[in-house]
């Protein structure tokens, strides 16, 4: 998988879709239902009911690209179901699309040096 840059904004839809929906069905779900505008590079992550499978749509700058991945055995790690949007970091969505749990990723603290020598 060509994973998006760690510039990038990744959202997910906390409700699960319908996956027989495709690229022009999920581009209006985000304009329509999320109140977000799909042609901005932000990765829209979105979850099936099982919660096997997971699609992503975003746009590339050419063209909206979307890609589907079913999890074999397992299902994935998704948020409580409600209405909206919840972030994910770039590691945490990476951790998610790997199907671990991506609610143990966490950044690591840092303390900034007092004085350079």
């Amino acid at each position: 998988m060509i994973f998006p840059t760690n510039r990038v904004r990744i959202v997910v839809a906390t409700k699960p879709v319908d996956f027989r929906k495709g690229h022009d069905g999920l581009a209006a779900l985000v304009k329509n239902e999320l109140h977000k505008d799909p042609f901005t590079g932000t990765v829209f992550v979105f979850r099936s009911k099982r919660a096997d499978r997971l699609k992503l749509l975003f746009w590339d700058g050419t063209g909206l690209v979307m890609a589907y991945k079913r999890l074999e055995e397992h299902s994935f790690t998704w948020p409580d179901i409600r209405d909206g949007l919840m972030s994910l970091s770039h590691a945490q969505f990476e951790a998610l699309f790997a199907g671990l749990d991506w609610r143990r990723v966490r950044a690591l603290s840092v303390r900034v040096p007092m004085a350079v020598e």
